[in-house]
């Protein structure tokens, strides 16, 4: 069964490749050829500003070696309105056929003295994307043949204001997203009321869930990413020698049946994302 017909009736896992730094993509697709039950894996896109391999191409070389459905991010901050519907054809002659859609950061935080495009905002990205599945472009023009493109955006559970998450969740549904893959979240509690919150939207939601290496991680993620709360009591239990690992098992076990899936942030840690997989799939 494909990712499309999987979601929203089988729990569904996805995983993160990354951004590929450099031409030795052959390194990116051993790692990747090890991940077990994992449905789908997301390539990065020039994350942090920062240069890496085109996510499209990385994405159709990695479903062409290894088979796997691959879901490249696609970011509003480097194309042209001409460019990304340049893009969005050829990345369906490659057999692209997921995009999950992001404004992608600003060259502020690369090192590159780049421009931003910004064209256009992720709910028209969307609308555009959904409007190539009809065979017409941004214009409302008809081109020849059409587009099967399946849309996942962002959300994000830690939220101080989840009213406010909710109705830009709203606007991307509205927009034509077809599922979410969230932000991590570590908070039983807050990931519960969020998800009752984005269950009425009726769309699969695939919960972020971050392995924590460490106590300094923990307090990085805390002091420097937006949208992510490490609780004090999880900070006390990696203190205590808690790992990351049993942190994350135990939240499992306590959302899996609220959710559609799960969106794992496995740090390059394949061995340990697969140890993730399994132990959900040993309670559903």
């Amino acid at each position: 069964m494909d990712l499309k017909s999987k979601l929203g009736q089988e729990f569904v896992f996805t995983t993160e490749l990354g951004g590929i730094n450099g031409t030795l993509i052959e390194e990116s697709l051993a790692k990747a050829r090890d991940y077990a039950g994992i449905d789908a894996i997301n390539i990065h896109d020039c994350p942090n500003a920062r240069l890496r391999m085109n996510s499209v191409m990385a994405a159709a070389i990695l479903q062409k070696e290894l088979g796997i459905t691959a879901i490249p991010h696609f970011t509003c901050r480097d194309r042209s309105l001409l460019g990304t519907q340049a893009d969005l054809l050829g990345a369906s002659a490659m057999g692209i056929r997921y995009f999950l859609v992001t404004t992608g950061d600003g060259p502020q935080h690369g090192p590159y003295q780049s421009s931003a495009v910004y064209d256009y905002n992720t709910l028209k990205l969307i609308e555009i994307i959904k409007g190539f599945n009809q065979g017409r472009d941004a214009n409302g023009e008809a081109f020849k043949g059409q587009t099967d493109f399946a849309v996942s955006a962002t959300a994000t559970p830690g939220a101080k204001n989840l009213e406010a998450e909710l109705k830009r969740m709203s606007g991307k549904k509205t927009a034509g997203a077809d599922f979410f893959q969230t932000q991590a979240v570590y908070d039983v509690a807050q990931a519960k009321a969020f998800l009752a919150l984005a269950r009425t939207l009726g769309k699969p939601i695939l919960l972020g869930l971050m392995l924590l290496k460490s106590l300094k991680m923990a307090e990085f993620v805390n002091k420097n990413v937006t949208g992510i709360t490490v609780p004090e009591r999880i900070m006390k239990e990696l203190e205590q020698g808690k790992t990351g690992f049993d942190i994350a098992c135990e939240f499992i076990r306590e959302i899996y049946q609220e959710v559609d899936g799960l969106h794992i942030f496995g740090m390059g840690n394949v061995a340990l994302t697969n140890k993730l997989v399994e132990f959900t799939r040993s309670l559903l």
